[in-house]
């Protein structure tokens, strides 16, 4: 037993809703009644995080009884990282954008419906932002979106994959602009989807199939 940092939890956060998603989000089905029955079902996960100028700083190895220095900025500009995963088949696919909005969504729709397999119609569970659910949305037809119960980001997995990124390769930083930022972001995405084993790992879920389901 090591000692660990609780993650904040929302006070309206419902256990019994999230049991109950957990249990029985199995039984819902891409499309039902337009894809052909046997229909592969790729199970992806999607979620936003803000990297900024205002970065975090990590644990470092140091001597007993020093304190370590590390960069620190203190500027406000910042960009958005569109990520989804489908941990069965170590899938990943990201955007950079300098805005939060539903066009960002749209393009990120985009970009998640060029990894689903051809064979496939994917179900992305996501969170139920603005963004996710405005009249402006637009769905590719080879996906359908499925919402999480309020106030429950433990049981998405996407959001290990900011706290990982900022840990390993975007942490104890100063981005001197918003094109630096950018950058950065993007090389740390691309390092993470091009390993496949690192996707399956770090976004396993343990409700979510370990293969794809057949409708």
């Amino acid at each position: 037993m090591i000692g660990l940092a609780p993650r904040p939890r929302h006070p309206e956060a419902d256990a019994e809703a999230e049991a109950e998603f957990s249990h029985c989000w199995i039984a819902i089905r891409a499309s039902p009644g337009d894809e052909p029955r046997g229909v592969r079902v790729e199970v992806w996960f999607q979620d936003e995080a803000g990297i900024g100028q205002k970065n975090s700083l990590t644990r470092v190895w140091g001597q007993t009884g020093s304190r370590p220095a590390a960069p620190k900025d203190l500027g406000f500009a910042s960009a958005y990282v569109f990520g989804a995963v489908c941990p069965s088949e170590g899938k990943a696919a990201a955007l950079i954008m300098p805005i939060c909005n539903t066009l960002a969504m749209n393009h990120h729709l985009c970009e998640i419906s060029s990894q689903v397999a051809a064979d496939a119609h994917a179900v992305v569970i996501l969170d139920r932002a603005g963004w996710h659910r405005q009249q402006g949305l637009v769905v590719p037809d080879n996906i359908t979106l499925l919402e999480l119960p309020p106030y429950s980001p433990e049981l998405n997995p996407v959001e290990r994959i900011w706290h990982y990124l900022r840990s390993h390769w975007l942490a104890n930083s100063v981005f001197p602009s918003l094109a630096d930022i950018m950058d950065a972001s993007e090389m740390a995405c691309n390092r993470f989807a091009n390993n496949h084993s690192l996707v399956r790992s770090l976004c396993a879920v343990a409700w979510a199939p370990a293969r794809p389901l057949s409708s």
